[in-house]
Order: C-alpha cells, then structure tokens, then sequence
C-alpha cells in the first residue's frame, strides 16, 4: 500500500467520525447546554493536543498567539453556531448545511481577492444554493431556525479555512491549531458560566460523547490531518472532507432513524454534486476535468 493511499485512508477515517459527531451531538444536547458541551468537548480537546504537540507547544511566538487568538474567535462561532442549530434541526440537514462552507470558500476568497471565480466554482455555486433551498426552506419559503443557524455556522466556517490559509505558512501550523482549539474552549467555558448552569458532566453517555467528540473528532482529527497529508494532495484532502455530509446523513439514518424527504434528498445530492464541482477545473476547450492544484481543505466538525 502506497503512502498516499495510507495518507487517504487515514483522511477518510476522520470524515468518517466527523460524520459521526453530528449524530453524537445532537444526542448528547438532549443532556447538556450548547456552550457546556464545547467547553468541556474543546478544553479536553486541547489538554490532549497539547500534551500530544508539546514540542510544537515549546516555542509559540506572540504572532502564532495573535493568529490563533483571532482564528479560534472565528472557529468558536462556527461551532457554537452549528451546535446551537442541531438543537432545532436534524444532524443529517445539519451535515449538509455545514459542507456548504466549502462551496463558500472560492467565492468569498474571490469577492476579497476581486477575481472572477472559475466556471466550475459558479456552477457548483448554483447547484449548493439550489439544494440548500430545497433541503431547508418549507412550502412557505420560510427558513427553520435551526438550518439558518447552522447557514451561519458554514458562514463561520468558510472564513476559517480562508484565515488558516492566510496566516499558517508564516507560523507553526500545528501549535497554530491547537491554539485555536483552546480559545474555542475559553470562549465556550465564558458563555456557559455566564449564561448557562454550568456543571461537569457525570452520566457515561455524556463522557462517551463528549471523548469522543474531543479526542477523536478535534485533537485526534488535527494530528492525523497534520501528520498524513504531507503524503497527499491537498485536494485529495478537500475531495475526501466532502463525504463528511454524507456520512452524516448516513449516521443519522442507522442511529437516530433521520429520514430525509425526497425533496430533502435532491437537495443533498446538488450540495454534494456542488462541494465536488467546486474542487474541480473544468476544461470545456478539451473536454477534460482537472483537478485544481490550490485547493482549501476543509476544516474539522
């Protein structure tokens, strides 16, 4: 087995349990306040990181800690967002919704750049946008409060990933993410002191959600995406995060018995068919597709 296709495997295996975690957490909601649960989920989350990239840890500079601070403010409120919105939507729309971000990416980062986005990027725009509208808005056009949540939590998302672009190829990428994990936990442990009943969570179906959300869907996540894709190619990686919707939907359906409507259904496969167009350069002269070479990854649920 080649070292890419190890590197792929590996990748595959966190869009796997990142699949999971929507299901997990919509479960462990049922138990504990949003800001609770990520604050418990992320401080555990960068303890392990820290521990485990303590020699990365050794040497942070004031500039990593501005970054970080800046980009774990950013990471926060797509995850406080995305978590407020499972509490009134289901965690397969919510996968969807929240893979939207990486149809996002192009266009903002073409609206700041002022490029016109590629024709592949503007189709795969309009297919994401139209199943969003049919996963989400009702025979009212009105939208649910959970998925208009979670719209701005791919909101979040999307300038996370355009921020770590930015500002890691000038700082230690991996104490860089642990970082900003810890500002996520920070901010996470303020808002539920200050607006939630805090407490420490006792029953073992908390714990099991929340180890696993922190470990394997956070630290566990950042340290095989940081070790296993210096064999791979970032838009393998980006292809690969595109299931993460997909295994949500399929969580879902095995564990919390989430069926999609059919019109929910169209609407999933055009967000898919457009996170996929989006990775994608088309070359009408040819009639080939080409795989982009600058490709953004996605960022861990």
């Amino acid at each position: 087995m080649s070292k890419q296709l190890k590197a792929d495997l590996s990748l595959l295996s966190v869009t796997v349990v990142w699949g999971a975690s929507f299901v997990i957490t919509k479960n462990a909601l049922q138990d504990i306040q949003t800001y609770n649960f990520l604050a418990v989920r992320f401080l555990i989350a960068f303890l392990s990181s820290a521990i485990i990239f303590y020699k990365n840890m050794k040497n942070i500079n004031k500039k990593t800690l501005l970054y970080g601070a800046l980009i774990g403010v950013v990471l926060f409120g797509g995850y406080a967002f995305q978590t407020v919105g499972l509490n009134y939507t289901t965690a397969s729309k919510s996968g969807f919704i929240t893979g939207f971000s990486v149809v996002l990416v192009p266009i903002i980062s073409a609206l700041l750049l002022k490029k016109t986005p590629e024709t592949s990027t503007i189709i795969g725009v309009i297919l994401a946008i139209t199943g969003l509208g049919l996963m989400t808005l009702n025979s009212e056009l009105s939208l649910n409060i959970g998925d208009f949540y979670t719209l701005l939590c791919a909101f979040g998302f999307a300038f996370h990933i355009i921020l770590v672009g930015k500002y890691t190829v000038d700082v230690d990428s991996i104490a860089l993410a642990v970082i900003q994990i810890g500002v996520v936990g920070i901010l996470s442990l303020i808002f539920s002191l200050s607006s939630e009943n805090f407490f420490i969570p006792k029953s073992f179906d908390l714990w099991f959600a929340i180890l696993i959300t922190g470990t394997l869907a956070t630290s566990g996540a950042y340290l095989i995406q940081n070790t296993m894709q210096k064999f791979t190619s970032p838009t393998h990686t980006a292809l690969i995060y595109t299931g993460e919707p997909v295994f949500s939907a399929v969580f879902a359906y095995i564990l919390l018995g989430e069926r999609m409507a059919t019109k929910a259904i169209v609407g999933s496969i055009l967000i898919l068919l457009g996170m996929i167009l989006g990775e994608l350069k088309l070359n009408f002269k040819n009639i080939k597709f080409k795989i982009k070479d600058d490709s953004l990854k996605s960022s861990g649920e």
